[in-house]
């Protein structure tokens, strides 16, 4: 059926012509299923089109990592382990690429890179728009920062730290600048100040972030309305393109990209480009949170640049002091071990110890069940979100959500199993991908309000929406009692539960424990294997995403 609707009354002979095509044009659709089929029609091994394609595909995974490209002969050991086929043949593949202008290579120092073309187009497309926005007088003109700050500060019946003071100043000099900094170090409201300053100088803003959810925190913090990237751009299903672009710019002065460290390159690259010249842009974030799902690590490229004025903010302010949740969120992200409140009163941060896999998971479900309900009065389902390192393994998300689903949501009725889930209503679900028909988008948390076996159709609550999904469109999603750290950016969630073991061990680095505890708002618990929480605190990015940003941007400046 996906094929059909793809290719239409085209479809026997562009897959017989090539199958491949199908990894690429079709979700669900992977390599593996395109080759067997491709092996079926007749289709060699070692023949060209099949390296080609797994060159591709190798390349595609790689971007998957976050990478924006791949040291050549990285690639060819990456693609000869996959297609089993000889270093000659891979090296024909890669130089059929190159000349069909499906890949493009750089030379930097020694080393050959090897770009997908539309990474490498999104790459230099950020650097040439930053550098382009970077240049003449900011739309609002000269504002003078000793008048502005005491007006603002009366506005708001707040005082400004030092530090504050001194960003505003900074921000209002240039017109592209970065703010970034942890929670609990007033980036809401230097924001907002910066904010109140520009409308009085009837400056139109715009305001934008990744996500629903950030898009609507967003709005909540500045009253002000904000939209997701995509909402804000315009998308054109007909066209699959964006309706704002470079030859129809958005029409505002000052744009404020909010939650940026879940940008993409790609995405940037279309927000930056539809951005016209004489605005200015705010671009605010985490830089010490996950990288973007997608490919590259923008936020913190444009930070090590040099090129754009950046504000971090340290200083923790007294009223968010008291809480655990942030205090140790700081002290992970300098490498310290979070501390653990000995007192009998209640806190907002837990840590529990364990010496098994096994503990870990009995505890998890006690905490889960009992202990949170009964103690702090949160709803296991809606208010309580787990986030774990990975997705497979007893304590994955997958093995989570279904022992999960069984003591939550075991008795309701009816049930289906599609794509080797099993759904009911009541049950708490999550997007896997973007969909632009239905206006969902990936790691949106919806719960499924019922269930037509007769129609064969899902209700699905986002927010406040309701969704209705076939039968055949399920695997656009899947359970979420538990989700990926990964898959949590960008939100926020009354209580969270952290299960940390020695089996995560790949995965166990600083900035993901950092991102987890910081999507907590009221309630953090982390149940851990002593050894695999000091390791997560010590373990710093073990591998950079190999991106050329940051290069580029000092390059043309």
């Amino acid at each position: 059926m996906r094929i059909y609707k793809t290719y239409g009354d085209q479809s026997i002979e562009k897959v017989r012509e090539n199958p491949y095509r199908l990894a690429l044009d079709i979700h669900g659709v992977g390599f593996k299923t395109a080759d067997t089929l491709a092996q079926k029609l007749g289709i060699g091994p070692q023949s060209l089109l099949r390296a080609q394609a797994g060159v591709r595909h190798v390349l595609q995974e790689w971007s998957g990592e976050g990478h924006c490209a791949a040291i050549r002969s990285k690639l060819c050991e990456m693609a000869a382990k996959l297609l089993e086929i000889p270093l000659s043949i891979i090296d024909q593949a890669i130089a059929a690429e190159l000349t069909e202008g499906n890949l493009i290579a750089e030379i930097d120092g020694s080393d050959e890179f090897i770009f997908l073309t539309p990474l490498h187009r999104a790459e230099i497309g950020c650097a040439a728009h930053l550098n382009r926005l970077n240049q003449g007088d900011a739309p609002w003109g000269v504002i003078d920062a000793d008048k502005a700050i005491p007006w603002v500060e009366e506005q708001t019946g707040m005082t400004l730290s030092q530090s504050q003071a001194a960003a505003i100043r900074l921000v209002l000099q240039h017109k592209v600048s970065v703010i970034t900094g942890g929670p609990g170090v007033g980036k809401t409201t230097l924001v907002n100040s910066l904010l109140k300053i520009l409308k009085a100088k009837r400056v139109r803003i715009g305001l934008c972030a990744p996500t629903g959810r950030a898009a609507k925190r967003l709005a909540e913090s500045t009253g002000m309305e904000a939209k997701t990237v995509h909402r804000l751009l315009e998308f054109d299903p007909t066209q699959f393109a964006f309706k704002h672009n470079d030859e129809n710019p958005l029409d505002l002065d000052c744009l404020v990209i909010d939650e940026s460290s879940m940008m993409d390159v790609v995405l940037m690259n279309q927000l930056l480009k539809a951005i016209p010249t004489e605005a200015a842009v705010l671009i605010v974030g985490d830089v010490d949170q996950l990288p973007s799902v997608g490919p590259g690590s923008v936020l913190a490229d444009i930070i090590d640049s040099g090129q754009i004025a950046t504000v971090r903010l340290t200083e923790i302010f007294r009223q968010a002091s008291t809480s655990k949740i942030i205090t140790n969120a700081h002290r992970i992200n300098q490498g310290q071990m979070p501390l653990v409140d000995k007192t009998e009163g209640i806190s907002d941060f837990y840590c529990l110890y364990a010496e098994t896999p096994e503990e870990i998971f009995a505890k998890l479900m006690q905490v889960v069940l009992e202990r949170i309900p009964q103690r702090f009065h949160f709803h296991p389902v809606n208010d309580v979100q787990i986030l774990t390192p990975m997705n497979r393994g007893g304590l994955g998300a997958r093995s989570l959500n279904i022992e999960l689903q069984a003591r939550l949501n075991g008795h309701s009725e009816p049930k289906i199993t599609r794509f080797g889930n099993t759904y009911a209503p009541g049950d708490k679900v999550i997007q896997r991908i973007n969909n632009y028909d239905k206006e969902v988008f990936n790691g949106d948390i919806g719960v499924i309000k019922s269930i037509d076996l007769e129609e064969s159709q899902v209700k699905i609550l986002f927010d406040d929406r309701e969704i209705d999904y076939e039968f055949s469109d399920l695997d656009e999603i899947t359970l979420a009692y538990a989700t990926s750290v990964h898959k949590s950016q960008g939100s926020e969630y009354p209580v969270v539960v952290i299960p940390m073991a020695m089996q995560h061990f790949m995965l166990l680095e600083r900035n993901l424990l950092y991102t987890g505890v910081t999507r907590g708002k009221k309630l953090v618990i982390v149940i851990a294997q002593p050894k695999a929480l000091a390791m997560a605190v010590k373990n710093q990015q073990s591998q950079r995403r190999i991106t050329h940003l940051a290069a580029r941007l000092v390059k043309n400046p």
